[in-house]
């Protein structure tokens, strides 16, 4: 079954850096777009970044753009969130998510902190 495990995310104050991972098993990682959201506390999910199947096109969410960059390395069935300059804003649980068949699957999601 489709699997999406997120790791990588902590505590770390502003201006930090940290690195977001999402391992994939389940389904043909390649063959598939994919995409990173995060929910802040009070608020709606929302969509942060969006990679294509080889990774040669991405899109990024307005207030993200400049400092995040997302990446994929298809044969470790894995994508990234590099997230520099981190602003308090960006607080929130961070999921990754892929589209098969239809159905979208989540994985658990990975809390991001940042605060001094």
């Amino acid at each position: 079954q489709v699997q999406l495990v997120e790791s990588g995310g902590g505590l770390v104050q502003p201006g930090g850096s940290l690195r977001l991972s999402c391992a994939a098993s389940g389904f043909p990682f390649s063959d598939h777009i994919m995409g990173w959201y995060r929910q802040a506390p009070g608020k709606a999910r929302e969509w942060v970044a969006g990679i294509n199947t080889s990774g040669s096109r991405t899109n990024y969410l307005d207030s993200v753009r400049e400092r995040f960059t997302i990446s994929r390395d298809n044969p470790r069935n894995t994508m990234y969130l590099q997230m520099n300059s981190l602003k308090a804003e960006d607080t929130a649980v961070y999921y990754c998510k892929v589209p098969v068949g239809g159905v979208d699957y989540w994985g658990q999601g990975t809390q991001v902190t940042v605060s001094s």
